[in-house]
């Protein structure tokens, strides 16, 4: 009788100790359930609890960005090139998208993986893209974020914490994909 007791008490001890491991690492996702499934309709890999890493970038006006002084806002970090076919592709999805929300507090930067700042302007001239391009001459942004393929895209949340992760294109501007972005933009920082 007392063996039963221990192997009950036992159980629900393991049992309690999961569930509370789960629900701490729901939590640290940073992400909703609801927030989870819509990754999972765009194909884009959760990423657990990381603090997107910070850097100093140039844009093509010669300003010095800082990813951490963004924070507050939703970004989309993507890693590109004007060499990569895929990369120009959804460009045009990713403008839709900063033009739409960008006044709701997302921001959209595109990551020109060791580009001069000629061929990125004569780029965006090109195809009318008005976000924000920054210039990682030396690939130490890309390095930092361990980005092996391009375009490579990540979310970040409004308190810093990278959501999401991407390899390869995507319809930023799809109704699925908008849906997301409204979630992502109602959350606190």
């Amino acid at each position: 009788m007392r063996l039963r007791a221990a192997i009950v008490i036992l159980i629900i001890s393991v049992l309690s100790w999961i569930f509370q491991r789960v629900g701490q690492a729901r939590r640290e996702s940073q992400l909703t359930v609801h927030q989870e499934s819509q990754l999972e309709t765009l194909n884009i890999e959760p990423v657990e609890k990381t603090l997107a890493p910070d850097f100093l970038l140039k844009d093509l006006d010669g300003n010095t960005i800082r990813l951490r002084d963004l924070r507050g806002k939703v970004v989309l970090l993507n890693f590109w090139a004007t060499w990569c076919p895929t990369c120009r592709f959804e460009m045009p999805s990713m403008e839709a998208l900063h033009k739409e929300f960008s006044s709701q507090g997302l921001a959209v930067l595109a990551v020109a993986l060791r580009e001069s700042a000629d061929d990125v302007r004569s780029f965006y001239k090109e195809h009318h893209l008005s976000f924000t391009a920054l210039l990682d001459h030396n690939g130490d942004a890309s390095e930092l974020y361990q980005t092996w393929s391009l375009p490579t895209t990540f979310l970040i949340n409004k308190s810093g914490y990278i959501v999401g992760k991407v390899i390869g294109y995507r319809d930023w501007h799809s109704d699925q994909s908008k849906a997301l972005f409204t979630e992502l933009l109602k959350e606190s920082a």
